[in-house]
C-alpha cells in the first residue's frame, strides 16, 4: 500500500472504532436507565402489595393473630419503602429492604393457607375481593422483580466486554445488583 491509501485505511479504522465505542457507551447508558426504571417499578409494586396486605389485615376477615402478623409485616414494608434512598441513580435495594419484603411474603404464606382462604366469610364478598387484590399485587411483584433482575443481567453482560473495561465506558456508575427476596405466593393463592 502506498502512503495515501494507508492513511485512508487508518482513518476508516479509527472512525469504525469510534463509532463502536460511541454505540456501546450509548447502549450501556440506556441499559443503566432501564435498571433504574425497573427498580422504580418494583418499588411501586411492593408498595401496592403492602397496601393490599394492610387492607386485608384491617378487613376483619382473618383471625386476630393472622391480621396482626400481616399488619405488622405490611407496615414494616411501607416504612422500609419510605426509608429507602430516593436517589435517582440508585441501582439496588438495601439488604434490609430485601429482608423486610421477604418477611412480608413469609407472613402472607403463614396467614393465607388454603384452609384459611376456604373459611373466609361471605364467598364472593368483600374478603374475596381483598384476597384477589393481594394475589394480583403478589403476581406483579414477581414479574417486576424478574424484569429488574433481567435488566441487571443485561448490564452486567455488556460491562464484561473488553471495550467497556479498557475504555472505561461505564464511567463511575456502580455495578447494579439483582434484588433477591422471597416473593412466592402463598399456596392458597397459587393457580
Amino acid at each position: 500500500m502506498d502512503g495515501p491509501n494507508l492513511w485512508i485505511v487508518l482513518a476508516l479504522g479509527l472512525v469504525a472504532i469510534g463509532w463502536y465505542l460511541t454505540y456501546t457507551a450509548a447502549r450501556l447508558d440506556r441499559l443503566h436507565a432501564r435498571v433504574q426504571g425497573t427498580l422504580a417499578a418494583l418499588d411501586a409494586q411492593l408498595v401496592r402489595r403492602a397496601e393490599a396486605t394492610l387492607e386485608l389485615a384491617n378487613a376483619r376477615v382473618l383471625d386476630a393473630a393472622s391480621a396482626l402478623m400481616l399488619a405488622s409485616a405490611a407496615s414494616d414494608s411501607l416504612s422500609a419503602a419510605e426509608d429507602e434512598d430516593t436517589d435517582a441513580d440508585r441501582q439496588r435495594f438495601s439488604n434490609e429492604r430485601e429482608t423486610v419484603e421477604s418477611r412480608l411474603s413469609e407472613a402472607l404464606g403463614l396467614a393465607l393457607t388454603a384452609d384459611t382462604l376456604a373459611s373466609l366469610p361471605g364467598a364472593g364478598g368483600f374478603g374475596d375481593d381483598i384476597v384477589s387484590r393481594v394475589r394480583a399485587t403478589g403476581l406483579r411483584v414477581q414479574l417486576a422483580r424478574r424484569f429488574h433482575n433481567d435488566a441487571v443481567t443485561d448490564v452486567r453482560r455488556v460491562r464484561r466486554q473488553w471495550a467497556v473495561k479498557w475504555f472505561r465506558l461505564a464511567g463511575h456508575a456502580d455495578m447494579p445488583q439483582t434484588v433477591e427476596f422471597v416473593d412466592a405466593l402463598p399456596h392458597g393463592l397459587r393457580g
